[in-house]
């Protein structure tokens, strides 16, 4: 059995936890995770509404009991009702990353409720310790979605585990798609992993059927860290945080031109069609390089359950 520090705290049957997707994470998937025996987390977009936090987070408790919810911090100050929303749901855990977690830590904590957030580098490990943030995800740049690019995952958490105490738990994200990857960073000391694009092409992600297939064929060279799909959706991301995901002719045609991007509406309405339409050569599956190790559409307590056996066996045997 995989006992760690972060099994012990949420009472979890495997060291991992399923990461906030926003769009292809919602309470199937979150419930299909902790069913497994690890914790599955709601991914809450820039534009949700309340009353969707409300209805994922029902869903996820009938179904599995326990979850978690993951909130963009930037998107907080002109959002506050997802914040309550995530209140009122009464999650295990909730995730305020990418932007200024501070106003969301005393609440949620008060609430009795877990507080994480994801760092790219080993000084914002320490400033979130010092805050009193429950669980630091070390989330490097191979990581699919948005997150600090700068340093890579084995790097990053070298660093934070000798920065942070034994107080804090600390999780590894960005790359993780195998037992081999959890036995890794568990073998390193992290608590745990914070896992995303391995369950991606599961049966219970929001994924299409194309974009699975998209998914399945792609290696991990052909992911880019851009932002020029948050460009084109004018949505105001801080510009430390890319998102990564498969590269395609969008990507090719405006990565490194984004201020001849913000200034094409053409280009704008473009990827809004081709969502619509679910042409992926335009628009975006956000994934990270782990992506390669896909190989079939499965469900996600597959994958959660052979990761860990798979971990579980290589570490006994080293």
């Amino acid at each position: 059995m995989l006992r760690t520090p972060l099994t012990d705290r949420f009472s979890l049957g495997l060291p991992i936890v399923g990461a906030p997707m926003a769009g292809a994470g919602g309470s199937g998937l979150a419930a299909a995770v902790s069913r497994a025996g690890g914790l599955g987390m709601i991914g809450v977009g820039a534009g949700a509404e309340p009353d969707w936090i409300g209805r994922a987070a029902d869903e996820a408790r009938a179904a599995a009991g326990r979850f978690g919810i993951g909130l963009m911090a930037w998107n907080l100050a002109r959002r506050p009702e997802q914040l309550e929303a995530a209140l009122a749901a009464g999650p295990s855990l909730v995730s305020v990353s990418f932007g200024d977690y501070r106003p969301a830590l005393g609440p949620l904590q008060r609430a009795g409720i877990a507080v994480a957030t994801q760092v790219g580098d080993v000084e914002s490990a320490r400033r979130a310790e010092g805050e009193g943030v429950d669980v630091v995800v070390a989330r490097g740049g191979e990581g699919g979605g948005h997150g600090d690019d700068r340093v890579g995952t084995l790097p990053l958490l070298q660093g934070v585990l000798e920065a942070v105490g034994e107080e804090t738990l600390v999780l590894a994200a960005g790359g993780i798609a195998t037992g081999r990857g959890l036995a890794a960073v568990l073998a390193a000391g992290a608590a745990g992993a914070w896992i995303g694009t391995a369950l991606l092409a599961s049966v219970e992600a929001l994924t299409p059927a194309e974009g699975r297939r998209r998914l399945l064929e792609a290696g991990e060279l052909d992911t880019v860290s851009t932002s020029v799909f948050d460009v084109a959706q004018e949505l105001p991301w801080p510009a430390r945080y890319r998102g990564r995901a498969l590269a395609n002719a969008f990507t090719a045609r405006w990565h490194g031109r984004e201020e001849e991007l913000a200034a094409d509406p053409a280009a704008r309405r473009a990827l809004a069609e081709a969502r619509q339409e679910g042409d992926y050569d335009t628009a975006f599956l956000y994934a990270g390089q782990g992506v390669g190790s896909l190989s079939s559409v499965t469900t996600a307590r597959q994958v959660v359950e052979e990761m860990a056996a798979d971990a579980e066996a290589l570490l006994r045997r080293w």
